[in-house]
């Protein structure tokens, strides 16, 4: 079976909403989009105080190289424009909607019928991608088109989808392949088709085995479709170990996937990509697990982007008595959630509750020199060593030592026995270090 060769741990999956089917969240009565929900400049807003909008409506355009367009998830009158906190607990400028019902612009194809036929050209294909929003839903939120627009001397030979879904606890892009397979399946061939090859691959984990069974039947309904079974192991689904699991391919230090002829985008992507192209729909809603070990019945949500994190949670009857914190995403790679007050955003795909047992910490003591967070780094460092060079401030060091190689994935903090903060050391010093050599590359 496939996978990659370096490192890797086995997590419990914990995959409780792995049989909820997607529901919808009501719309909420006010509504918050942050004009930066992508990696990138902030989009430019052009709307006004009082303008009325309606659904799929442009609110805020990217205009720089790297950015992305935001549209109204609702119909009603933008009530202010400011700064607000999002879940990290920063300020980022935003745009307050008063919802007002759900009138959507009238070139928007909200009918549930499947549109199978692809006209567009590998450039309009990218085009309408780009006017629509799209961005990367596994978890950078990076500019989809921008991914293919390929560089003078690159060239693309395999287009990928991650439907890996190794991430503990997350759900949904299992969901999604089952509920809305065809729909994915042809969002995956409109991508191969915007490379010109002839061929998608996806990647699906062995453990999903309703889904790759679902998939390899649909799949013969189209040409140049391949389903590859991949061993359930982390981080399966991240860029540099799918490449190698599906492709032998291996992306050296410092370059990316392009530079060995890849592509890869993940399942909500694909299916975004789909209502982009053959529905003309904006990226407007986000699909979401809601779960956690204290959750009574953990659940997969299609949510309106600026939807408040607290209706979501009040829709489930409130937060369980024992829970210790929320997590935006999964338990390796996800992120704290600082301000419950937030709202939710293209990438937001789990809501993840943590009790207060598992969201103890235990006491960190002093490394062992066991070597076990060398043999889980699928990027083959040493994480004992970076981490105390982030806590001595050694940038320089720590550079000479690849950390900027690191893909953040937790396998070292996890597989750490004296309970040591790795990845967060590690991720300090890689900002740090990626800072200063922004600020050297720019003398």
């Amino acid at each position: 079976m496939k996978t990659f060769r370096i490192g890797g741990i086995h997590p419990e999956n914990n995959k409780f909403a792995h049989s909820s089917k997607i529901e919808t969240i009501p719309l909420p009565s006010q509504a918050v989009l942050y004009t930066t929900q992508h990696l990138g400049a902030p989009s430019t807003v052009v709307v006004a105080k009082g303008d009325k909008v309606k659904v799929g409506q442009l609110i805020a355009k990217g205009d720089a190289f790297i950015s992305a367009n935001l549209h109204s998830p609702y119909s009603g009158t933008i009530n202010k424009i400011e700064p607000i906190c999002d879940i990290s607990g920063y300020k980022k400028m935003a745009i307050v909607i008063d919802v007002e019902g759900d009138e959507w612009e009238e070139d928007i194809d909200i009918t549930p019928d499947i549109k199978r036929e692809i006209k567009l050209t590998p450039a309009e294909i990218i085009e309408k991608i780009k006017e629509k929003g799209i961005v990367g839903l596994g978890g950078a939120c990076f500019p989809t088109h921008v991914k293919f627009l390929i560089p003078q001397g690159k060239k693309a030979e395999y287009m990928l989808i991650n439907a890996a879904e190794c991430e503990p606890y997350i759900s949904i892009d299992n969901r999604v392949m089952l509920e809305r397979t065809e729909e994915f399946i042809i969002g995956a061939c409109i991508l191969r088709n915007a490379l010109q090859l002839s061929t998608v691959h996806i990647g699906v984990e062995h453990n999903k085995s309703e889904a790759i069974e679902k998939l390899t039947q649909t799949a013969k309904n189209f040409q140049g479709v391949e389903i590859h079974t991949l061993q359930t192991k982390y981080p399966q689904g991240a860029e540099k170990q799918l490449i190698k699991s599906i492709t032998g391919r291996e992306i050296p230090s410092g370059k990316l996937p392009i530079d060995v002829g890849c592509i890869v985008n993940n399942v909500c992507t694909a299916l975004a990509v789909y209502e982009a192209v053959q529905k003309n729909k904006p990226l407007i809603s986000n699909y979401m697990s809601y779960t956690g070990k204290s959750v009574k019945t953990p659940k997969n949500y299609l949510v309106r982007l600026g939807t408040p994190i607290r209706n979501i949670i009040e829709v489930n009857g409130g937060l369980p008595e024992d829970t210790e914190k929320l997590i935006s995403g999964g338990p390796m790679m996800g992120k704290a959630i600082a301000n419950m007050d937030a709202f939710t955003t293209k990438g937001f795909s789990c809501l993840l509750v943590i009790n207060n047992k598992e969201g103890k910490r235990k006491e960190s003591i002093n490394c062992i020199r066991c070597g076990k967070c060398v043999d889980a780094c699928p990027m083959g460092l040493e994480p004992y060593l970076l981490a105390p060079l982030s806590e001595a401030s050694r940038w320089e060091d720590m550079e000479k030592e690849h950390v900027m190689d690191c893909i953040e994935c937790g396998c070292c903090q996890f597989s750490c026995p004296s309970s040591r903060p790795l990845l967060d050391h590690i991720r300090l010093g890689k900002n740090k270090t990626g800072a200063m050599i922004r600020a050297r590359n720019t003398k």
